[in-house]
Parts: C-alpha cells; structure tokens; sequence
C-alpha cells in the first residue's frame, strides 16, 4: 500500500484512518437493494467511554445527571438521549457511545465521580463500529449469531455481547429496518467485514421458491 505523502514543511500532521478505510468501497458494493435489501457501512471514529460506578448510589445519580440520561439497569438495557447512548456491559459497567466530542464528556464524568469509587476511560480506538441494515439484515447475522434475534427476543434497543462468526462484538439493535451496529475489537474488524459480506452474497442473486 503506497504511503501518503507528507509536507513537512506544513508543520505536523494527524494521520487518522479507520480500521476498515480498506473496505470502504467492498462493502458499498456488496450492499443489495429491494425486499432482500442489506447493506453494510462503517461508522468510523465514534466515541466510547467504558464507564465503572456504584449503581444506586449517589455517585451513579451524579454521573446520570452528567450524561443526561439513566444508566441501563440490566444486561441487554441501553438508554439514549440526544447526545449519548448508554449500554450495559456489567452490573457497575456501561459503554457509553458519544454523539458529542467524548474529550468534553470525559471529563465531565470524572468530576461526577469525584472521589468514589469508579472509573472513566477513552475506549474509541479499541472498537469499530459496524451497521448492518435492511430487511435481510436479521437473516445475514442468524448465519452466525447464537442470539435469538427475532423481534420477540431481541427488538430496538437491545443490546448485547455476542459472537458473529467467530468474532467477538456488541450487538446493537438500532431499529426495527432492522438495523444493527456491531461493535468488535478494531483488530477483528477486517475479519468481520469479509465474514459479513460473504454472508451477504446470496441476497444479490434471485430468490429461490
């Protein structure tokens, strides 16, 4: 792969690229369109914050009052407000995916937490974020979700750790499209493309009676 070039005379400069910048245009192009649609992008550069607290204390009141929005109180819950979606990891974790610049959030919820007990960490760079969306998109993941994903077990708003072929992710239930936002380490992020989109092909070829 050919390095960019940099001006060093321009003073320095970020490099920033996403884990699946190299598959940007093999996913658009195995995204299918009509009643067998799908389709598979990724949210790039979204930021997380994995947040460690005392449910039911006054700290988690703070830290609530902080994000704008009530922390989930059982595996599966997420709660969501303009700016954040909270998800449950654990009894006394969450992730907390920003809408906002997490540089801003992140010290806000320290000094939630003041002294107590707990902990605010930048988790950004440590998962991608996948959305796979469309009326086949429940069918591509059964191929390798142990999760029941019907309606009646798992709708919008459900999220979860699970496995997706053999890679370990977050499912996220965005809406009832349905779509899902997929959230793996950023090192399996490539694997988990080529695993989705291979799981993805037989929706572009005529239904079978």
């Amino acid at each position: 792969m050919a390095e960019p070039t940099i001006d060093a005379s321009a003073g320095p400069v970020a490099l920033r690229t996403s884990p699946l910048a190299h598959m940007e245009e093999r996913m658009r192009a195995a995204g299918v369109t009509g009643a067998r649609g799908v389709t598979l992008t990724e949210r790039a550069f979204t930021g997380m914050l994995n947040l460690r607290v005392a449910p039911g204390t006054e700290t988690a009141a703070r830290v609530e009052r902080a994000l704008g929005v009530p922390l989930p109180p059982r595996c599966g819950r997420t709660a969501t407000s303009s700016a954040h979606s909270v998800l449950w990891l654990g009894p006394d974790e969450w992730l907390v995916v920003s809408r906002t610049d997490e540089t801003t959030v992140a010290p806000a919820l320290r000094a939630a937490l003041g002294v107590a007990p707990g902990s605010v960490v930048d988790v950004s760079a440590n998962r991608t974020t996948l959305e796979l969306g469309g009326p086949a998109a429940r069918q591509v993941l059964e191929k390798g979700c142990p999760l029941d994903l019907h309606p009646r077990s798992f709708g919008p708003g459900t999220a979860v750790s699970t496995t997706v072929g053999p890679v370990a992710v977050l499912l996220w239930q965005i809406d009832d499209t349905p779509a899902y936002r997929l959230l793996p380490r950023s090192s399996f992020a490539d694997y988990l493309a080529r695993w989705l989109i291979d799981a993805m092909g037989e929706y572009a070829g005529p239904e079978v009676p």
